[in-house]
């Protein structure tokens, strides 16, 4: 993958306006914090996570080029990515065929029927559902798109940081949660531009770009995490790795533990019903991976609320 660059997300922001819901931002009591810390609520964005910016991005490009094929197009995920995909491709009148792991979410699996998509459950982890995908795409002529390895899915992420700099001019850091690193190497690339610091959060049982740093290259790594049914990429993106070496950037691990609390903190404190994903940025700073300086102006990705409702207190 090559490197991303702000001009690819500032395209992909005037590819996807009005097709998007523009993100809203909310300030976030936390006990004890020190810095002043906001959450973009991108739980509100069609389909239920931010993933809706690159898949409109990816269908659009696409589809302006003359390259969406008569047999659709696919797509592996743990869940979102494939929701936000369908929900792209019905707009344009393309089908969408979506591998999941066996295991994804029920709440997930139903709303994609709902988009219209064909839904086949392939393995138990995302990368055994993606390898049942790319034979699908090759065997059918339908266009592979992915979850976060592919250009233009990353940087229609990474519009994101672009609308909260519009609603905090002053931000000084966003905080990101990151599981094959689509959102964090858009939204890290875009930072950089505006200096911007981004925290990238990984489960402890989910740590993909933990480990593409320390081997200086992605490899794979085990998943286990209460995540993973959105951050269950077994290896993070080459685009990820870059945007990990820049200046401004930080990597952190939360256990699931903290996940589960920061998750329920959000609904206790504020009402805001989040899947594991989006709690897991926030526990870097419940959970005191990331202590904010005093005075530091931070924004926390919610990046998606596709979860039960029923498993909160």
């Amino acid at each position: 993958m090559q490197q991303l660059t702000y001009g690819d997300i500032k395209a992909a922001g005037e590819r996807i306006a009005g097709r998007v819901r523009p993100v809203a931002v909310a300030p976030l009591d936390l006990p004890g914090g020190a810095g002043e810390v906001w959450a973009a609520l991108e739980l509100l964005q069609h389909t239920g996570s931010f993933k809706a910016r690159g898949a409109q991005n990816f269908v659009q490009a696409h589809r302006e080029a003359g390259t969406l094929p008569d047999a659709g197009v696919t797509i592996a995920s743990g869940g979102n990515a494939g929701l936000a995909c369908a929900w792209a491709a019905r707009q344009q009148g393309v089908r969408a065929t979506v591998f999941l792991p066996e295991n994804a979410p029920a709440v997930k699996v139903a709303r994609l029927r709902g988009y219209g998509a064909e839904v086949r459950l392939a393995g138990r982890e995302y990368a055994e559902a993606l390898a049942a995908c790319e034979e699908f795409a090759a065997a059918s002529g339908a266009l592979a798109s992915h979850a976060y390895d592919h250009p233009l899915i990353a940087a229609g992420a990474g519009t994101l940081l672009d609308e909260v700099r519009d609603r905090l001019p002053s931000v000084d850091t966003v905080v990101v949660s990151v599981g094959g690193g689509g959102l964090f190497a858009g939204v890290a690339t875009a930072a950089r531009e505006h200096g911007v610091r981004t925290v990238a959060v990984e489960p402890a049982g989910s740590q993909a770009l933990h480990a593409a740093v320390a081997a200086g290259r992605p490899v794979d790594v085990t998943v286990e995490s209460v995540a993973a049914d959105s951050l269950g990429a077994r290896r993070a993106s080459a685009a990820a790795l870059l945007a990990a070496g820049q200046d401004g950037v930080s990597c952190v691990l939360v256990s699931d533990e903290e996940i589960v609390r920061a998750r329920q903190l959000l609904w206790d404190g504020h009402r805001l019903a989040v899947e594991h994903a989006a709690s897991t940025a926030l526990a870097a700073l419940t959970g005191g991976g990331y202590r904010p300086a005093e005075g530091e102006r931070v924004c926390v990705v919610l990046c998606g609320a596709n979860t039960d409702p029923g498993t909160l207190a």
